[in-house]
């Protein structure tokens, strides 16, 4: 009676362990099947782009690709428009850039 009773207290623990492993492993491989879910739509997202950007490269290859590409441009001039230059009258050799310095003192660094 006593190894009877031994041996079912094994067998219901070993079934707990069993039934507790079976359960974790089902919640680890529905979060890796949603994992698998996210990273596939990433995946399909980025081969959308560069299938679009290999399209778009080869279009710039092709019988007036680059006609194609100035059309694109909204930097461009439109026409009867005049671009402005603005150039820099005497450059000054040690400070290219405006300060809010005297010209005659030197700069102090603290």
């Amino acid at each position: 009676m006593l190894c009877g009773g031994i041996g079912l207290t094994l067998k219901v623990g070993l079934g707990l362990v069993a039934m507790v492993s079976l359960v974790r492993l089902a919640g680890a491989y529905q979060e890796r099947l949603d994992r698998y879910g996210e990273i596939s739509a990433v995946l399909e997202i980025q081969k959308a782009k560069l299938l679009k950007a290999q399209n778009r490269f080869d279009s710039l290859f092709r019988i007036g690709g680059e006609q194609h590409l100035i059309q694109e441009q909204d930097q461009w001039i439109a026409p009867n428009r005049l671009r402005v230059v603005w150039k820099q009258v005497a450059p000054q050799a040690e400070n290219p850039f405006p300060t809010v310095e005297q010209p005659g003192k030197p700069a102090v660094n603290p």
